[in-house]
């Protein structure tokens, strides 16, 4: 913008003024070839008056013969050294005297037009500025004219000074755009350099950097001030997260332990006991089953919530026939039919291990949730944004308003589930950049589908190309997870 707008202001500026400057030289070196012609006409009025009075016996023999005065002389020199040329016309069309360089031309038509309205004449024809100037009587200004003088002056010295204007102007505006490009770029520099390195910690810390800063050293106050904001905001982060998995880990010790001993004091209880007491105790252990379940889909759902993934290629194709394949046997084992339609290698963007752990929870679900000889199906199908993944199956399906709250924490139809499972698979799709629909099968039902972004271009995505610097830690905290 600062080149574009110095480039207009110097067009703008420069441009008119060389024109008319050449305009002010063109026009004083017509005036100046005027003035040596009255004063050529001037110095040869003697000679002129002199033939004149030969009347039509003048030839050249006789034009020789006429005295010359050595001013005269010395304007034919200065004629000759300029390579200009100057004629001398008498009125009867006789050319008394040819000096210098004179063009070919029908210069007697000139002098007698200048003859017949006794003014001068000024033409420019190529690289020639011509003068003619009527010649009268000795010390008269009018009357009959007696000759006429006609210089031709060489436009060389005009055309050099026009150009060597354009030159200097040109060298003006060359160093001015030189001087407004040195500082555009400096300040482009200086804008720049600090907001890329803040772009540079903002992708960073998206892939799981925790730890990063951005450089707040230089650049403009509005841009250290935003630098400041977005360290604030990564400390606060990173304190955030790292609380919440101290929470976590803290929780799970807690929780799981207490659950344990507990299971297996009932255990032994039951062993020892009649058996009405034996079914109360059987119900209270199956109570702590479900208790335990809960918890740990309380912990999956935090960590899901929690988990800053490292996007990696992933073929979902493959990843959808292996958990097939896992779950073939509880499925065949409840007289299930579990499929995955075979498709090309579809790559989608996703964090490691968290695809497995959302199909998992999609299939265990429908398991649960159909009768012998339902029909489970998986597709894998490639998008323009990414890969979709769909579960669908034609079993009793949801209501409108169950499938509005299904991603909801604890939203479940089923008297043994915890509903948790819809929850986990939402939180980790959205933290991958994807996206979770259900909607109701054609013919009866629930299908979910699964949309997550495609591997990005190399040359498109900085963060695709330059893995952040603790990312083995950052992966293996999200494999943990």
């Amino acid at each position: 913008m600062l080149l574009g707008f110095t480039a207009i202001v110097l067009v703008g500026a420069v441009v008119p003024l060389t024109l008319s400057t050449i305009k002010q030289d063109k026009s004083s070196f017509i005036q100046d070839t005027q003035a040596m012609a009255n004063v050529d006409a001037s110095v040869a009025q003697p000679r002129v008056t002199s033939a004149a009075r030969l009347g039509p016996k003048i030839n050249r023999k006789l034009a020789v013969a006429l005295p010359v005065d050595y001013t005269l002389l010395y304007v034919y020199k200065q004629v000759e050294q300029a390579g200009d040329g100057l004629v001398i016309y008498l009125n009867n069309g006789f050319v008394l005297d040819a000096k210098g360089q004179v063009p070919a031309g029908q210069w007697r038509q000139l002098a007698a037009q200048v003859a017949e309205t006794g003014r001068a004449i000024t033409r420019t024809t190529g690289s020639r500025s011509i003068v003619a100037v009527p010649v009268f009587n000795a010390g008269r200004l009018a009357g009959p004219v007696l000759g006429t003088v006609i210089l031709f002056r060489s436009t060389a010295p005009l055309d050099r000074e026009i150009v060597a204007l354009w030159v200097l102007f040109g060298t003006i505006c060359l160093a001015a755009m030189i001087a407004a490009a040195v500082l555009a770029f400096g300040l482009a520099r200086w804008v720049n350099r600090p907001l890329k390195g803040l772009d540079s910690a903002a992708r960073r810390l998206a892939d799981g950097d925790l730890a990063i800063r951005a450089k707040v050293d230089s650049g403009p106050p509005e841009l250290r001030r935003l630098g400041t904001t977005f360290n604030t905001m990564a400390g606060r982060l990173e304190a955030l997260v790292h609380g919440n998995r101290a929470v976590i880990a803290d929780v799970s010790h807690q929780l799981r332990t207490p659950l344990a001993a507990l299971r297996l004091r009932l255990d032994l209880l039951a062993a020892d006991t009649d058996p009405e007491t034996g079914h109360e105790l059987a119900g209270a252990l199956d109570e702590l089953a479900r208790l335990s379940r809960l918890v740990d889909g309380l912990l999956t759902v935090a960590r899901a919530e929690n988990a800053v993934p490292v996007p990696m290629a992933v073929n979902v194709a493959e990843v959808a026939r292996e958990r097939v394949v896992a779950w073939h046997p509880v499925a065949d084992d409840r007289s299930i039919v579990l499929v995955s339609s075979p498709a090309k290698p579809v790559l989608a963007w996703i964090g490691e291990g968290h695809l497995d752990q959302i199909l998992d929870n999609l299939i265990a679900n429908a398991l649960d949730a159909l009768s012998p000889g339902h029909v489970v199906r998986l597709t894998t199908t490639a998008t323009a944004t990414g890969a979709r993944i769909t579960v669908s199956d034609n079993g009793p399906g949801m209501s409108a308003e169950d499938r509005e709250r299904a991603f909801l924490r604890f939203t479940t139809s089923s008297p043994n589930g915890t509903g948790l499972g819809l929850a986990i698979v939402h939180r980790l799709a959205i933290s991958n950049g994807g996206t979770a629909r259900l909607d109701e099968t054609p013919g009866g039902g629930l299908t979910v589908t699964l949309d997550f972004p495609g591997v990005p271009v190399p040359n498109s995505s900085a963060a695709a190309s330059s893995a952040p610097a603790n990312s083995a830690a950052v992966r293996q905290d999200v494999v943990s997870l």
